[in-house]
């Protein structure tokens, strides 16, 4: 088994996947953050990069004050680096020989792309019978093998950025990359499926992930709607298609996100808007009532709230148990999970060598994810990683071997 760096004498417990070695061959998010989420959790996660390195290293600004790019270092921490050049044949055995030792192959280049370095599944599995595989592309490896898998392509055509924006305006992409991170989340969800199969069976498998097919799974009451009731749904701004009040509000200096999902949730709005007949109203009854009127009820529900800031009602709002919320900015989030005692930041790599991430969103009480390393420089363990390659395989105790 390939060692990762010593962990903090006051991080002594094993982790999940523990002893589980990923040969990471993927770049830019999807695949990196499936790896980085694996690698947190125990696996011993190998970042295999050309000569000029992961596209993301050089997507900046922002950057942080030592010049690493932030966005790479968002997906690639708990990872070593090794550089491989494909096109030389010394570093393409290398590659094939990593493989040979994974328990998992992660990828994401184009649909059969990795064919002619023997690094696709079929080549890898006649070395390596109980691998599992994961592959994710952007369209699928069927008719849309040869459609670049850019995010922002996949909002577009999956139909999201229809959804996205005001009725009138014009569509808008996600403020984040939706549905790499969905691909990483599902790879991750397969990946661990898979590992539990293997546990029972000894079995690897190759698995398949896209972009597009996460998004028709992650697009969820909207791709329901055509398929299930035949309704195209459009864009609606901020308002919900089948719940109101369930959006933003004006009120005396800034707008707050009002939730009410229910009969009872509204009720106690009302109540503390100080206008309770509303929620006996006849015309507001149900939500079905006021969804379909949501334009004669939002003016009742705005004048009362503009006669006091969003702070106030916020504060009014959840002492009676109605969800709602300011509309903050990344850095007013943060601060705002901190404030609520989730730890959103944490330091990852090895005293003295230790900067800033964002905690993994697991919590479990037996073994709880680490963060040993930094998001390695380019190369950074290429000597090390090759060294373990070298020696005698029989050295290495890998899971497979030790069964």
């Amino acid at each position: 088994m390939f060692p990762l760096a010593q962990q903090p004498e006051t991080t002594p417990r094993a982790r999940p996947l523990d002893g589980v070695v990923v040969a990471d061959f993927s770049r830019v998010l999807a695949g990196p953050y499936a790896t980085m989420l694996l690698a947190d959790m125990g696996a011993e996660v190998i970042k295999v990069e050309s000569p000029a390195g992961d596209d993301t290293r050089s997507w900046v600004p922002p950057v942080r004050p030592d010049g690493v790019s932030t966005y790479y270092a968002a997906i690639n921490r708990n990872k070593k680096s090794v550089v491989l050049d494909f096109k030389d044949s010394n570093d393409l055995a290398a590659a094939q020989a990593l493989a040979a030792r994974a328990d998992v192959v992660i990828e994401n280049f184009k649909p059969g792309g990795l064919k002619r370095f023997g690094l696709d599944y079929a080549s890898v599995k006649e070395r390596n019978e109980s691998v599992i595989y994961c592959s994710i592309s952007g369209f699928g490896t069927a008719e849309g093998s040869s459609l670049p898998g850019y995010d922002l392509i996949v909002q577009a055509m999956s139909g999201l950025m229809s959804l996205t924006g005001g009725p009138e305006g014009s569509p808008y992409r996600a403020g984040i990359s939706v549905f790499d991170v969905m691909a990483g989340l599902h790879s991750t969800i397969g990946i661990l499926a898979a590992l539990r199969h293997r546990d029972q069976t000894g079995e690897g498998q190759s698995i398949e992930t896209s972009l597009m097919a996460s998004a028709m799974s992650g697009l969820v009451n909207q791709t329901s709607a055509y398929v299930a009731g035949g309704v195209t749904p459009h864009r609606m701004g901020n308002a919900h298609p089948s719940l109101f009040p369930y959006e933003p509000l004006p009120t005396a200096d800034d707008d707050l996100i009002v939730a009410a999902g229910n009969n009872a949730q509204f009720r106690k709005l009302c109540v503390v808007l100080g206008v309770p007949e509303l929620a006996d109203d006849p015309r507001f009854a149900e939500n079905k009532d006021r969804t379909e009127r949501r334009e004669e009820l939002r003016p009742l529900l705005v004048d009362r709230l503009r006669t006091e800031s969003a702070g106030y009602w916020f504060d009014k709002l959840n002492e009676a148990g109605v969800p709602n919320g300011p509309i903050n900015s990344i850095k007013q989030g943060v601060e705002y999970a901190q404030k609520l005692g989730l730890e959103p930041v944490v330091q990852v790599g090895t005293p003295g060598h230790q900067v800033p991430g964002v905690r993994n969103p697991i919590t479990f009480s037996a073994t709880p994810p680490q963060y040993d390393l930094a998001p390695p420089k380019l190369g950074e363990h290429t000597e090390e990683i090759l060294a373990w390659l070298a020696a005698p395989t029989t050295a290495a105790a890998s899971t497979k071997e030790k069964a």
